[in-house]
């Protein structure tokens, strides 16, 4: 069967580095997002789309339907921290449609098809931050309602032989990250230091938790978060 991946999100980052590792085992890679990246393949696509676009994502989903994914990876995510003072409902609206809404219109799309291969994978780029993080009101809480759609989903959809999980990162050193602390800086080495392990996170790390959750044998997982985040979940680590 050929393995055809949607990544959101994956013109740079953990996105670009999942779709890399997808294509080096063979897949289709489908990236949707607002940039084209500089990487190119003959099996990587990019459909532009902004996802905080509810009917931009719509029109997208529609063009989805009939192309044979069987794994839908929702990757894309902004933060926007504001503390509780100066957090709006608009980024709590905007945030649910880019982290929520618009995976749902996606797999609406693709999921018939899942359903008659009786086989999908569906995974999340959810965070540690669902956890509580201080600024992050809008951003914590739509990630974790990603863990409870994730949930809901897995049990609807185990029966049709489709997984659906969550990787939980942590601090990881991608352009999300370096937006709020500066790269380089004093504050990424003592971040660093707090974490458990002793280092901030890599792309890599994150996508290797992505690789198992894809893997058609690994069917006896689902509904699982798997926080990858150098064991600050553990604790408790303030950015």
């Amino acid at each position: 069967m050929t393995q055809t991946a949607i990544i959101t999100g994956a013109s740079k980052g953990i996105g670009l580095d999942l779709a890399q590792r997808l294509l080096e085992r063979d897949y289709r890679v489908i990236n949707l997002s607002r940039n084209v990246p500089d990487f190119t393949h003959e099996r990587f696509e990019t459909l532009p789309v902004d996802l905080l676009d509810a009917e931009a994502v719509a029109a997208t989903a529609a063009q989805l339907a009939d192309r044979g994914v069987t794994h839908l990876i929702h990757n894309a995510g902004l933060i926007w921290p504001n503390l509780l003072e100066q957090a709006t409902p608009a980024d709590i609206t905007g945030l649910a449609q880019l982290h929520l809404g618009s995976a749902l219109t996606l797999l609406q799309a693709v999921l018939p098809r899942m359903k008659e291969r009786q086989f999908g994978r569906v995974l999340f780029n959810g965070s540690r931050a669902a956890l509580g993080v201080p600024t992050r009101t809008a951003y914590a809480a739509s990630k974790a309602g990603m863990i409870g759609m994730a949930r809901t989903w897995a049990l609807e959809l185990a029966p049709h032989g489709i997984t659906v999980n969550v990787v939980a990162p942590g601090p990881i050193q991608t352009d999300n990250f370096w937006g709020i602390i500066p790269k380089g800086s004093t504050r990424e080495a003592e971040l660093a230091a707090r974490i458990p392990v002793g280092r901030l996170g890599r792309s890599e790390d994150v996508s290797n938790a992505f690789l198992f959750f894809c893997a058609p044998e690994n069917s006896f997982v689902t509904g699982q978060v798997l926080y990858v985040c150098g064991g600050a979940s553990v604790g408790t680590i303030s950015l």
